[in-house]
C-alpha cells in the first residue's frame, strides 16, 4: 500500500516537473522567484530520475503480487479496521513462530491502594516510613 502511495506521489512530482519544462519555453517576463523554482524542479527531476526508474521496475515486478494480495486480503482487512475504534489500545502486531500474526489488546494497569495514596504503610504498627 505504501508503494502505491509513493508511486502516486512520484507521478505527481514528475507531472509537475513536466509543467516546469513547459514554463522553460516561456522564458520572457519571469521573476527571480519563478526562475529559482524552475531551477529547483529541474534539479529535482535530475536527482529523482534514477529512483523513478528503479521504482518503475520494482512496480512492474511486484505490482501483480501486491494487487493479488489486496484483492484477497482487502475485504478482510476492511472488516478488521471497521471493528477497531482506537488503535492506541493495541500493541504492535506480532508474528508467531507458526506464521500467525496477532494483535494483542493492552491491559490497563491494576491500581493498588498504595499507588493511590502515594505513601506505603510501614511495618506491623502502621508507622509510615519516610
Amino acid at each position: 500500500m505504501k508503494q502505491r502511495i509513493l508511486a502516486a506521489g512520484l507521478c505527481v512530482a514528475v507531472s509537475l516537473l513536466g509543467s516546469a519544462g513547459w514554463a522553460e519555453e516561456e522564458a520572457e517576463g519571469r521573476s527571480l522567484m519563478e526562475e529559482g523554482a524552475l531551477l529547483f524542479f529541474k534539479g529535482l527531476q535530475e536527482e529523482m530520475a534514477p529512483a523513478l526508474e528503479g521504482l518503475q521496475s520494482f512496480m512492474e515486478d511486484a505490482g501483480p503480487s501486491i494487487q493479488a494480495f489486496m484483492l484477497e486480503m482487502g475485504p478482510k482487512l476492511g472488516e478488521v479496521f471497521s471493528q477497531v475504534q482506537d488503535w492506541s489500545q493495541y500493541h504492535a502486531p506480532e508474528m508467531l513462530p507458526n506464521g500467525d500474526i496477532i494483535l494483542r489488546k493492552k491491559v490497563p494497569e491494576v491500581i493498588t491502594p498504595e499507588d493511590e495514596g502515594g505513601v506505603s504503610e510501614g511495618g506491623e504498627d502502621g508507622a509510615i516510613e519516610l
